[in-house]
């Protein structure tokens, strides 16, 4: 099938892109690469363009006609820069979708698959979650995909000839690489913690720990760290189960899905696994970062149920792996900045 992915230049749309190829299936790649990066494209069909272009869209699917289906990766998603610029982001992540939205209603699109976020999630007792638990969304960033949840729920709803469906995956935390490392996370100065551990571990520099009081095991922040290898694979499941998980005509056409590992760590135990498996580092600590949440980690049964899907990387994978890309990316970057 062929699929069109939005944002597919970037860490999470290329990988699912390379998922999807795995699998025999063809990905078009739509990005304005104000993030993705070219060399993620990998030959692929590519269209460099804004997702509110709608001429630009609707030549993707003239000259593709049978698009199967839509992955919506594209998205602004750093939040302390949303605290800082909260219009950009509802322009970039809120404003623009729409008009996606009504590109692919006008050219028949019918499916979608949403990269949502486990962010949106009210604080829980325990950390845990699964997709009835409240949501309450802490930051602009996450606002911006809790808003973008209702609007997609909505459409879903909206009267026509064409019946608009939508999986909504909700990500937990993605860490690591493509395993086959044609892929992966191409911000040499990450915001999450992994990446922050990293270029702690690179400089010889401590590594801080934003938040130590939380209401956790041990005061600082809890996460699911989900490998982006199996997060990439969970979208390959969705969309091939897409209509068992909502059948075409189905009254409910708007689903949930948690897409995490089941277990929760934190950044204390993050820190204690990236000892075992890189190396010693420092550690300091901090007060919270503008934005910064206790965290969650989710029940999986939904994922398994419904899509056949569960998490087969460890941590210790992902951090292997983010390294191992780490240090090949490093030296393609110092290249490029050499010729």
């Amino acid at each position: 099938m062929k699929v069109l992915i939005t944002g597919g230049a970037g860490y999470i749309g290329s990988t699912v892109a390379s998922a999807l190829e795995d699998e025999g299936h063809e990905p078009i790649i739509l990005d304005d690469l104000s993030k993705g990066r070219r060399e993620f494209l990998h030959g692929r069909t590519f269209y460099h363009g804004d997702i509110a272009d709608h001429p630009l869209v609707d030549r993707i699917f003239a000259e593709h006609p049978g698009i199967h289906a839509t992955v919506h990766c594209a998205a602004k998603i750093v939040v302390p820069e949303s605290v800082a610029e909260p219009l950009h982001y509802y322009r970039e992540n809120v404003g623009k979708t729409i008009e996606l939205l009504e590109s692919l209603q006008r050219n028949g699109c019918t499916r979608v698959v949403f990269s949502s976020s486990a962010s949106i999630y009210a604080p829980a007792p325990g950390a845990r979650v699964d997709e009835t638990s409240p949501v309450d969304a802490s930051s602009p960033y996450a606002r911006t995909k809790q808003m973008m949840e209702q609007v997609l729920q909505d459409w879903t709803r909206g009267d026509g000839a064409d019946k608009q469906r939508v999986i909504a995956l909700r990500y937990f935390n993605p860490i690591g690489a493509d395993p086959r490392m044609r892929t992966g996370l191409q911000d040499l100065r990450p915001t999450h913690a992994l990446g922050k551990l990293i270029e702690a571990y690179e400089s010889g520099e401590p590594f801080t720990i934003t938040g130590t009081d939380w209401d956790t095991r041990d005061g600082s922040g809890i996460r699911d760290y989900i490998h982006v290898w199996d997060l990439a694979k969970a979208h390959v499941a969705a969309l091939t189960r897409f209509d068992e998980a909502i059948a075409p005509g189905a009254e409910d056409r708007y689903r949930v899905i948690n897409i995490g590992t089941g277990a929760g760590t934190t950044v204390r135990e993050l820190v204690t696994a990236f000892r075992d498996t890189v190396g010693p580092i420092e550690v300091r600590e901090a007060g919270p970062r503008p934005g910064d949440v206790i965290g969650c980690y989710t029940a999986s049964e939904r994922a398994r149920t419904e899509l056949g899907w569960q998490a087969e990387h460890t941590i210790a994978d992902g951090i292997r792996d983010a390294m191992t890309w780490r240090a090949g990316w490093t030296a393609v970057a110092t290249a490029n900045a050499a010729s």
